[in-house]
């Protein structure tokens, strides 16, 4: 994946009172990694919007801070959100040495058609979302695709250990975890268990007949 170019400044403002620079459409950024100093950056809030569309949490950004000379190689490590508004709150950078393997994660995309799903009775089982790779960054993949194009029937999975990848990304998680499954659909069974019961309350009625009634005062002896 190509680098993504970010321009960011040194920031001097901090604790709560980042407010303000939120308030003036920047948001306060920070950058950390193995073996440097932290730093306290801000950003323009429409650029940093811009370069989170763009790289996600895989893509590697060029980072250029204020007169440094040279540009940082970094990845997109955490970024929050006003849960209300939508509003960028912060964002955290990762730097990282393109000669030094790298461990994060990588979304998985489902691609192909699984032939099983042309039953209304089968559902598809998505498990893992992201699986955790550990890599150069030059070789971060942006994605990781399973096909599912090899699922013709129920309890049929694709694992962990069934994901191609390239030989230059390890993949950390569990083997055996399933990625995808699939399975029979859930179908409610509350209608049919009623009409079950009002039809055997019916045939008890049949079985047993209507109870005779005698008129009240009537005398049946004779006089």
């Amino acid at each position: 994946m190509d680098k993504i170019e970010l321009k960011v400044a040194n920031r001097e403002i901090l604790g709560k009172k980042v407010k303000h620079l939120r308030r003036q459409g920047i948001t306060p950024v920070h950058l950390f990694g193995h073996g440097i100093k932290s730093l306290a950056l801000q950003c323009e809030t429409g650029e940093l919007e811009r370069v989170l569309g763009q790289a996600g949490h895989t893509g590697l950004v060029s980072l250029k801070v204020n007169h440094e000379k040279r540009p940082r190689s970094v990845v997109i490590r955490e970024f929050d959100r006003d849960w209300r508004k939508g509003q960028l709150l912060h964002v955290d950078f990762y730097q990282v040495k393109m000669g030094e393997k790298i461990k994060l994660d990588v979304p998985v995309a489902l691609v192909g058609e699984a032939p099983a799903l042309q039953s209304k009775a089968h559902m598809l089982e998505h498990e893992l979302g992201t699986l955790t790779v550990e890599c150069l960054p030059a070789k971060i993949p942006a994605r990781l695709e399973v096909d599912i194009s090899s699922l013709t029937e129920p309890d049929q999975t694709i694992r962990v250990k069934d994901v191609a990848v390239d030989k230059d990304i390890t993949v950390l998680n569990d083997p055996e975890l399933v990625v995808v499954k699939i399975s029979f659909r859930h179908v409610e069974k509350i209608e049919e268990e009623v009409v079950e019961v009002a039809e055997e309350a019916e045939e008890a009625v049949e079985e047993g007949g209507a109870p005779e009634e005698t008129p009240s005062g009537e005398e049946t002896g004779e006089a």
